[in-house]
């Protein structure tokens, strides 16, 4: 049980309201960190809570979610504010009432991620490191999409793979996957699109009102496929979100065979954080990559 009295206190001290400790009501979503809602005078606050070390992660959380409202595009929560007290960290953001998504909530999701898209940067990456679940994602500023999405996103995961244990199934095809890369982007000139990162149908969810909302981002500046691709793992969403996404801001031709490559980081992110039941999709992915 979190220790509300010192996060109400540190809370206050950071700019944000004053909780009522007495009103805390778990809620689901949260696989790493606790999630809450607390009451207090200026509306209910939707609160994540781990141990203190994770303030770098709701840091960085709280910055990618900065990030996506200043696109105005797709509805995220208010960031409220973060800190740490002497024993945890917390995140404190707008509670949103949710409701029923429909294919009218994934239609209107696909239009808004496609103006998303549309704010772009000078370079693939980010400024600051961030977080894919509680996983370390590198970023930094790269001009080669290849190069980036090689060293800093599947490079990455394959060695966190081995010292996980898992070499012996997966080093050898991934470094042949590795050295093969730039022939899937043959053609291809991908732009630093704004991404959320981490878009799978658990991270996207309807307000009471049937609007989109996303959230749990692990933002960067990368290929706008990268996020389309991830939206058909895990369950993915309805047609209307994928035609509405192609209305807006139609997708390359070639984009079909850069999916598994897009989802095949994700994949092994669950497989470091979550074990051995990710590696048998794991290597399916490679074999059809290769």
């Amino acid at each position: 049980m979190p220790k509300w009295p010192e996060i109400a206190a540190r809370l206050k001290e950071a700019g944000g309201p004053q909780l009522d400790p007495q009103t805390a009501q778990p809620v689901g979503g949260g696989c790493i960190h606790s999630a809450w809602r607390v009451e207090s005078p200026d509306g209910d606050c939707f609160i994540k809570v781990h141990d203190a070390g994770a303030l770098r992660l709701f840091e960085a959380e709280a910055c990618g979610l900065e990030m996506l409202a200043a696109a105005q595009a797709v509805r995220v929560p208010e960031v409220i504010a973060y800190a740490a007290t002497a024993s945890e960290a917390f995140l404190a953001l707008e509670w949103i009432e949710l409701g029923a998504r429909s294919a009218g909530t994934d239609g209107q999701l696909g239009s808004e991620l496609a103006r998303q898209h549309r704010v772009t940067h000078a370079a693939f990456g980010l400024d600051r490191d961030n977080a894919i679940g509680s996983t370390l994602q590198l970023n930094g500023w790269h001009h080669d999409w290849v190069a980036f999405f090689r060293d800093r996103r599947l490079g990455f995961q394959l060695r966190l793979a081995t010292e996980n244990g898992f070499g012996s199934r997966l080093a050898q095809p991934g470094e042949r996957l590795l050295d093969r890369l730039e022939s899937f982007f043959a053609g291809a000139q991908p732009r630093p699109s704004l991404l959320h990162g981490d878009l799978w149908s658990g991270n996207a969810a309807a307000d009471r009102y049937g609007r989109p909302v996303i959230f749990d981002p692990a933002v960067y500046f990368g290929d706008r496929e990268a996020d389309v691709a991830m939206t058909r793992l895990f369950g993915g969403f309805s047609s209307a979100f994928y035609s509405a996404y192609a209305e807006a801001w139609p997708l390359p031709e070639a984009h079909e065979a850069r999916v598994d490559l897009y989802n095949l980081y994700h994949v092994l992110n669950h497989l470091n954080l979550f074990g051995a039941g990710y590696l048998g999709q794991a290597r399916s992915l490679l074999e059809r990559l290769l």
